[in-house]
């Protein structure tokens, strides 16, 4: 198998300050992305979070659709404000000169209007304080900054993966996985010979088996060692999906969810088998994480209605309620839907919840808008460098937390 060759190839090294004496490998997917990082040593793994460290939670529309109470509630970084540095932006950690970097997200070289603004306000919480700055735009982020350390990189993708790379000097491969609903689905037509779909008149769609993992990301699960799951703008996404032309047509065990259901009840039976499947098929050790919904700023209409994102500035409170607040059915609304139902659908799991939904609400200036020339302005991507850094300091300073309760 691809995994193993590779640990072969690349003999086991001790490693710097950047991980501890630990097995330790990461996988992210966004939305419609998937992510891995892996870091090998001859160390033993650190044993599965205990019980009472699970994940439970609660909802709450004003942070992001939910609140978590778990055994890092002390630490809550998701509630707090950005405070702007004028003098951030001399110690980027990377800059528009990283090859990873999509054109569409290069703000800088794409001379966008504030893209050197965008990296000098940094995330404070209000209970926990994080220094410098914190999907494949979070991928990117953490390649772009890994490479500014490490010089010797070697592309290496694990099996499914559409892209990786090898840090030599520390043995570390990050590896990015792209899945648009984190179960198989393709393309359906009707059959000729009739079946319980076409009775009811449907003629083609997308068929989507909620019991089975697309094969992207199947692998990655006896791969490594740290997984870090979001699935979301794509289960809203009538462009793609249109609910009468190709709709979503929902399997299980092979034959169709009979009667048809909407997407987001398809949502909660794909997380309901895909959280236990995970679970199940991880290797010993292995830290879970899902990381909730990245929010869009789309102003005046939706990104093929002429919708824009031209702020300089992070919003105020009482503008993050008028864009996001569920009550008042606002044009970003999906974003604190679908944290709703991946809460619920976490309760009680292994996962441990990477909350970077509230603090992103605030950066409406933070998108890449018309920067590197597309036709509509891009306001889901985030500028790089930019806030996806900021939910990687997070994310570091979460394992950070969990080694030193270990």
């Amino acid at each position: 198998m691809a995994t193993r060759e590779h640990q072969q190839r690349h003999p086991q090294k001790t490693t710097s300050s950047f991980s501890s004496s630990r097995l330790f490998i990461f996988l992210l997917c966004l939305g419609t992305l998937f992510l891995g990082l892996s870091l090998f040593n001859t160390s033993p793994r650190e044993q599965r979070l205990q019980p009472e460290q699970k994940t439970e939670t609660t909802s709450s529309e004003t942070n992001g659709g939910a609140s978590t109470t778990n055994a890092n509630s002390a630490c809550d970084y998701s509630d707090g404000r950005w405070i702007y540095d004028p003098k951030a932006d001399k110690s980027l950690r990377y800059d528009q000169t990283c090859k990873e970097i999509f054109k569409g997200w290069n703000c800088i070289g794409s001379n966008k209007f504030n893209a050197f603004e965008v990296v000098k306000w940094r995330w404070k919480p209000y209970h926990w304080f994080v220094g410098d700055s914190l999907n494949r735009n979070m991928f990117v982020s953490l390649f772009c900054t890994l490479r500014r350390t490490s010089s010797e990189v070697k592309k290496w993708r694990p099996a499914g993966a559409d892209r990786g790379f090898t840090f030599l000097n520390y043995n570390l491969t990050i590896s990015y996985h792209r899945t648009n609903l984190l179960a198989r689905y393709g393309r359906w037509s009707a059959n000729t010979n009739g079946g319980l779909l076409e009775s009811l008149g449907y003629k083609e769609g997308y068929r989507i088996d909620v019991d089975i993992p697309e094969g992207t990301w199947e692998e990655a699960l006896s791969f490594h060692d740290i997984l870090i799951f979001n699935t979301g703008h794509w289960w809203w996404a009538p462009a793609k999906f249109d609910p009468v032309r190709s709709p979503m047509l929902f399997f299980q065990k092979g034959t169709p969810v009979m009667p048809p259901v909407t997407p987001h009840v398809g949502l909660d039976m794909v997380l309901k088998n895909m959280i236990p499947l995970v679970q199940k098929r991880i290797q010993p050790g292995a830290t879970l994480f899902f990381r909730t919904q990245s929010p869009r700023h789309f102003e005046g209409g939706d990104w093929d209605q002429g919708g824009s994102c031209q702020r300089s500035q992070p919003l105020s409170p009482q503008e993050v309620e008028e864009f996001f607040s569920v009550k008042k059915k606002g044009t970003n609304v999906e974003g604190r839907l679908v944290n709703e139902h991946l809460y619920n659908a976490l309760k009680g799991s292994d996962f441990h919840i990477l909350d970077i939904t509230h603090m992103s609400e605030y950066r409406a200036d933070a998108h890449p808008s018309t920067a590197g020339g597309k036709k509509h302005d891009d306001c889901m991507h985030w500028c790089l460098p930019g806030i996806t850094d900021t939910w990687n300091d997070l994310f570091v300073e979460r394992l950070n937390n969990m080694k030193s309760r270990s």
